[in-house]
């Protein structure tokens, strides 16, 4: 059995100590093979906020870490950073990958940096992030789990999140359908949801579905959502390929995530 624990939108600058210590706690707990962190880790890209997050990261209990910028985690005052580093920060506490990777035979995680210095908020994927993503996904085996990792999301549930779109969300879906994606996670707007990408299971094509993470430990909760991360857990061997997403709320009393909905994915 595989396990992924998959947060976002950390915000440090606005994080919250119990929230913080819930998640280490139910990390300690479920000791997941990998830990996902899609972007907005910082809410200024200061060089402190970097630290305190990759301190939090070291000290969650999984022993792959990846993590990608938000457009929270590129410089928003300092313009000459912005200009000239906009990634200053983020290389000095999470290294040089902006996209990083991981592979056993039983996962295939591929995550994109979908900023751009030059976009306030919205993101982009260039046609060579696209072609890359798909040729990476054709050569999977049929035994992995294929996933794909973005901070901003290429399909929404609700209209008025529209304008988060990622710039080339269209082609995305398709290729990456295509290619044989089975989930494609993402954050930014701070709404948990699981649901199928439209048209990837019309009798032609494979289920490809779309997991959406929370804000996990920030201040900054959307109204009717508390803090929020997902647990992804793949068994290769099952006789059935399926995974299941579980979704863990934050609860003040007794100051710990909870289960709040649990998804039984069906894949190609």
């Amino acid at each position: 059995m595989s396990v992924l624990l998959h947060l976002s939108d950390t915000h440090f600058g606005t994080e919250q100590a119990p929230v913080s210590k819930a998640l280490l706690r139910l990390a300690a707990e479920v000791r997941p093979d990998i830990a996902l962190l899609s972007g907005d880790i910082t809410q200024r890209a200061r060089l402190r906020q970097f630290t305190a997050a990759r301190e939090f990261m070291d000290a969650l209990a999984a022993p792959v870490k990846l993590v990608i910028p938000g457009n929270h985690d590129i410089p928003l005052f300092d313009l000459p950073s912005r200009i000239f580093s906009p990634y200053g920060n983020y290389h000095k506490t999470f290294g040089r990958s902006l996209e990083p990777s991981f592979a056993d035979p039983n996962l295939l995680v591929l995550c994109l940096n979908t900023t751009r210095p030059w976009r306030h908020k919205d993101g982009e994927l260039s046609r060579e992030q696209i072609g890359r993503v798909a040729s990476r996904l054709q050569s999977a085996t049929s035994r992995q789990l294929r996933i794909v990792v973005v901070h901003q999301p290429i399909q929404v549930i609700s209209d008025s999140d529209s304008v988060n779109l990622l710039h080339g969300h269209r082609d995305a879906a398709k290729r990456w359908a295509e290619a044989g994606a089975d989930l494609i996670l993402s954050g930014h707007i701070h709404f948990p949801y699981v649901r199928m990408l439209n048209g990837s299971a019309d009798g032609r094509n494979r289920p490809v579905w779309i997991v959406s993470a929370g804000t996990a430990i920030s201040s900054r909760v959307r109204q009717g959502h508390p803090n929020s991360v997902n647990l992804i857990r793949y068994d290769a061997q099952h006789v059935r390929r399926e995974c299941i997403v579980e979704r863990y709320d934050y609860h003040a009393k007794p100051e710990r995530f909870v289960i709040a909905e649990t998804s039984r994915l069906a894949l190609g």
